[in-house]
């Protein structure tokens, strides 16, 4: 009879139809379920809803998951990590690593149109929040019936007990959306764990590819991959892995899960690899900073690109992918050493180890006989193997690394230490302790010295001797941390204040720095440096280099990850409220450390006339002219002989030349006439130094 009705009054049925409709099918379908006890044994526990009856049977983006809702009694939220699993095994994060030590989420909603990010919300969290993570992701066209899980877990295990009290969800006709993203400048960076959860330890199989259209020319998800491969993947850090956003160590792979050397974004080619996620800092130019500063002061440091990261298929923001330090030809550029190396000039070198955390990529190693001068609680030095690694080295090696850095210990902290023939210098290159000191004390890094340390030693017949770096892990330097006088631009930071912390600054520093020749060569070289590397003019310049770069990516990047304003571990107060802001209070807090470095650094510079400083006036390479408007020369001084190889980057890392000569010659010409105006980087390597310089590329008359 209905049907009859309707075929006489095809306007009336219709109106009933849609009223029917709006009362039953396009009303929101809510699913609510219990909790029970979150694990505190590190173990991530899921708390199921069936939904079942669902109507459509399918989420997508006109139907679909809307909102979910949580009440969770915890007395330390950022201990928690609390995601939303679908039947089909698919995920997204809710919240994670917020609220400090505050507690509880007491009706707390999450929804992608919510006007208030979680990241912006305090404990106890209470009302409507924007997740982590799109709840759209999920809406996917998989089946809504199904088991639909909170998975939560104690990411501090053996602490703090909670529990979940119950939850819901929630599907409708306004559900959330997965983020539309279109093309960016930078290169696009795609990982695939086919479904995987990356851990932090061990490595698993992921696809990887790469889209860059060559600088200049923008990227779109859909264009042809400029390298596609495998990679063996797992998250990196240490106190960083409490971050949404996570860092990733990988490695390219062949398909057997092989190491393969390859060469990523122009980098030289090489199998280990990082994604830096720059999380605290929000300026992501810290880390990209002392880099380029390390480089330009004539030393190796880590290449690095900046690119937009998908996981998955999902947008992760900026990241910057650059080389791990390792030794290798292109990297540390040390002997290899092999585990059959064990006697005479090959058992000497090369050798890497650190001063850091033995968590993330620590391991083995020894302690140093010398504690350091703050230890109040017992503190110690401990020296962990880097290369060879705690897996390969041999007795052998060991005995004869440690006994060789204990010798210089014991020089440095003898009564002649600064003796030019018998003290320190007989086991170390000081050239690369004033500048690490520099690096150091420019950048105020109130991990400097104690943390993320790396010396490095070469085979006796290449060199020998003990070198700092290379730098690296400064995402906490120039003001970025509230503690330990991370973000006053005064005092020193090898004077660490923090007696309590439970690593410290070893005693090189206060020892180097009564060496009167030591105090008088770090003065010339930061004079010298502050004509032109250190000068506030090319710090601003460089900032201002990225800054225009970033400037499209840093808006996507925090659109999904608003944090501009926001307190994130250990940023100081006041937090900048847009981007432009933090950059411009990390200038104007360069500019004070500058000036406050300019008039306490010691020492009185000897260096008369020319404004160089020892170390130039050792050099043994000539180039000009610089300026050049394209041909330039490059001149090997008598005791220098090729064979050379000389490297030419841009400003962004990208290898553009590199030339091998094994030619007898003293004099090489080199044109660059096809550049564009601006600045370059030029590396030349002979077999036992390596120099760098910028090269300024004038326009052409």
């Amino acid at each position: 009879m209905l049907f009859i009705h309707c075929i006489k009054r095809r306007l009336h049925c219709i109106l009933l139809l849609l009223m029917l409709l709006s009362s039953s099918v396009l009303r929101p379908q809510t699913y609510t379920a219990g909790g029970g006890y979150i694990s505190d044994f590190g173990i991530a526990v899921s708390f199921p809803i069936v939904v079942s009856g669902i109507y459509p049977q399918h989420v997508d983006t006109i139907f679909g998951l809307e909102t979910v809702c949580i009440n969770i009694i915890h007395p330390y939220t950022a201990e928690l990590r609390i995601r939303l699993v679908a039947p089909d095994g698919s995920y997204i994060t809710l919240s994670e690593g917020l609220g400090g030590s505050g507690d509880n989420y007491y009706g707390t909603c999450f929804n992608d149109f919510a006007a208030t990010s979680i990241f912006k919300g305090n404990p106890p969290f209470a009302g409507l929040f924007r997740p982590v993570e799109r709840i759209g992701y999920l809406n996917n066209g998989q089946a809504g019936q199904g088991f639909w899980k909170l998975n939560i877990l104690d990411t501090s295990p053996w602490g703090n007990h909670g529990m979940l009290a119950s939850w819901t969800i929630t599907f409708g006709y306004n559900p959330g959306k997965p983020y539309k993203f279109s093309s960016s400048n930078l290169p696009l960076v795609f990982v695939n764990t086919y479904g995987q959860d990356i851990p932090d330890d061990p490595k698993i199989p992921a696809g990887f590819k790469i889209i860059d259209n060559g600088q200049g020319n923008t990227n779109h998800p859909t264009n042809q991959p400029a390298y596609e491969g495998h990679i063996g993947i797992e998250i990196r850090g240490s106190s960083s892995q409490m971050f949404p956003k996570k860092s990733y160590g990988f490695e390219t792979w062949d398909a057997a899960g092989n190491d393969i050397n390859t060469s990523l974004l122009g980098m030289p080619a090489e199998s280990d690899w990082i994604l830096n996620a720059n999380f605290s800092d929000k300026t992501m130019l810290r880390n990209a900073l002392a880099y380029q500063l390390w480089q330009d002061m004539g030393y190796y440091a880590t290449r690095y690109r900046y690119v937009e990261l998908f996981m998955n298929n999902r947008y992760k923001g900026v990241y910057i992918l650059s080389e791990k330090i390792k030794r290798d030809k292109n990297r540390v550029n040390i002997a290899k050493i092999t585990t059959s190396d064990n006697l005479g000039d090959k058992l000497t070198g090369g050798y890497i180890f650190k001063i850091d955390k033995q968590t993330g990529s620590g391991g083995e190693g020894w302690n140093s006989n010398f504690p350091p001068l703050v230890n109040p609680n017992g503190q110690f030095i401990y020296y962990q193997y880097e290369y060879p690694k705690s897996t390969d080295i041999t007795t052998a090696q060991k005995d004869y690394l440690k006994a060789y850095v204990d010798s210089f210990e014991v020089a440095l902290k003898s009564p002649g230490f600064a003796d030019p023939q018998a003290g320190w210098r007989k086991y170390a290159i000081e050239q690369t302790f004033f500048d690490y000191f520099i690096a150091n004390e420019f950048s105020k890094n109130v991990d400097g010295y104690r943390l993320s340390t790396f010396v490095h030693k070469e085979r006796n017949s290449l060199g020998g001797k003990l070198r700092m770096g290379p730098v690296w892990d400064y995402d906490l330097a120039w003001h970025n941390a509230n503690y330990c006088s991370g973000d006053a631009f005064t005092g020193w930071a090898y004077q660490f204040p923090c007696t309590g912390d439970y690593w410290q600054v070893p005693f090189w520093w206060q020892k180097l720095l009564q060496d009167p020749v030591f105090v008088s060569n770090l003065k010339c070289r930061w004079s010298f440096l502050r004509t032109n590397i250190l000068s506030n003019t090319s710090i601003n310049v460089y900032i201002d280099s990225i800054t225009t770069q970033l400037n499209g990516p840093q808006q996507r990047n925090f659109e999904i990850w608003p944090i501009l304003g926001v307190y994130v571990w250990p940023n100081p107060s006041p937090y900048p409220l847009t981007y432009a802001a933090e950059i411009a209070s990390l200038k104007a807090w360069i500019a004070n450390r500058l000036s406050w470095l300019d008039a306490n650094m010691p020492g009185t510079c000897q260096t008369v006339g020319s404004g160089q400083n020892m170390a130039a006036l050792e050099r043994r390479i000539n180039i000009y002219p610089n300026p050049t408007t394209g041909f330039f020369s490059v001149e090997l001084l008598p005791d220098i002989h090729s064979p050379i190889e000389i490297f030419l980057y841009n400003t962004q890392g990208v290898m553009l030349m590199h030339i091998e000569e094994d030619s007898g010659k003293s004099k090489f010409s080199l044109d660059i006439g096809h550049l564009h105006a601006g600045v370059y980087h030029l590396i030349l390597k002979t077999a036992l130094r390596m120099e760098s310089t910028r090269i300024l590329k004038a326009t052409g008359i």
